[in-house]
């Protein structure tokens, strides 16, 4: 019997990347991105001031604007932003009771992370790099599936 060098095929294909430079994608993700982003806010009964703040800071009139349906596309930014919390909200809905997910980012937390503050206090100082650290933490929590 020969062995084979040959590597057997992967049963795992990763998507494809979605290029958020490209300003047809960014128009693609846009609407359903921002109607996740409010039905987010909604559940989690975060204040405008601080929705803008999670937005990455836009104005009042802008801001406005997005909720009504009648924004611009969305720049990589916004999107990237957005994902993150779509990633948070479903982890923790895997996590916890829908109950306790939808208070959980407003909680006062023990995690050295918050330092006994809530996760959405860590959200709103620490910008796209804090979103990506509360979304591995929380992916991590729920064994990365």
């Amino acid at each position: 019997m020969a062995l084979s060098l040959v590597a057997p095929k992967p049963l795992y294909n990763p998507a494809p990347l979605i290029d958020l430079t490209d300003q047809a994608e960014r128009v693609r993700l846009s609407d359903s991105a921002v109607r996740a982003f409010f039905n987010i806010m909604d559940r989690w009964q975060i204040p405008d001031t601080q929705a803008r703040i999670l937005l990455g800071g836009m104005s009042n009139g802008a801001f406005y604007t997005l909720k009504k349906g009648q924004g611009k596309p969305l720049g990589e930014d916004r999107i990237r932003r957005i994902s993150y919390l779509v990633g948070i909200f479903k982890a923790l809905n895997i996590l916890y009771s829908a109950a306790l997910a939808d208070q959980w980012i407003t909680r006062p937390n023990t995690n050295r992370i918050f330092g006994g503050q809530p996760a959405l206090n860590y959200l709103l100082r620490g910008g796209l790099p804090a979103f990506q650290t509360l979304r591995r933490l929380l992916d991590a929590r729920r064994g990365g599936r």
